[in-house]
């Protein structure tokens, strides 16, 4: 007996963030990543008869995403005559516990680590003032204090939808300053 059930009016509150980290991560490329994501979006609305509800929402959005990222690769690599590309892809790696596993030992710093920790931080937060005020309010609040969805957007009186496209034109702002002050 199944024991998920579809939801898809709460997805891209629930999900956009998570999915889109998850591509940005394998792909690199920010447009094609928010591609990506709508496709899964896309194709989970159309194959939404076929959720049988044996995995959560966000493992079959995952799963759908998967084979999106992989049907990328293999459409660039065949227009390129290269070799097929091999994801590393774990069948448990439903849980996101593979992002813990990437991360370094936040213990094992030296001091040049703490000085460019610094300097990065400063680049961050003077990028961050350039941004206009709303830009700025989401993007600390989504970004640093980790605030969800939900939260920003009751305390700022927006939709869902509008958060997204402040987030996005945020993080592309603050992708380019960090690239003009930082890099």
């Amino acid at each position: 007996m199944p024991t998920h059930k579809l939801n898809p009016d709460n997805w891209i509150n629930k999900y956009s963030d998570y999915l889109f980290n998850y591509t940005i991560s394998r792909v690199n490329d920010r447009e094609m990543a928010k591609d990506l994501v709508q496709d899964t979006f896309f194709a989970a609305l159309k194959s939404m008869k076929n959720f049988k509800g044996n995995a959560s929402e966000r493992t079959w959005l995952i799963a759908i995403l998967k084979r999106k990222i992989i049907d990328y690769y293999r459409k660039i690599n065949s227009k390129k005559g290269q070799a097929e590309v091999r994801m590393s892809y774990n069948a448990e790696d439903n849980d996101g516990d593979w992002l813990e596993e990437q991360v370094a030992d936040p213990y094992d710093k030296t001091a040049e680590d703490d000085l460019q920790n610094d300097e990065l931080g400063e680049a961050i937060f003077k990028c961050l003032d350039k941004l206009p005020e709303k830009q700025a309010s989401v993007f600390r609040m989504k970004t640093i204090e980790g605030l969800d969805t939900e939260t920003i957007c009751n305390e700022l009186n927006i939709t869902a939808s509008n958060l997204w496209v402040i987030i996005h034109r945020a993080r592309n702002a603050m992708a380019d300053c960090m690239e003009k002050t930082w890099f």
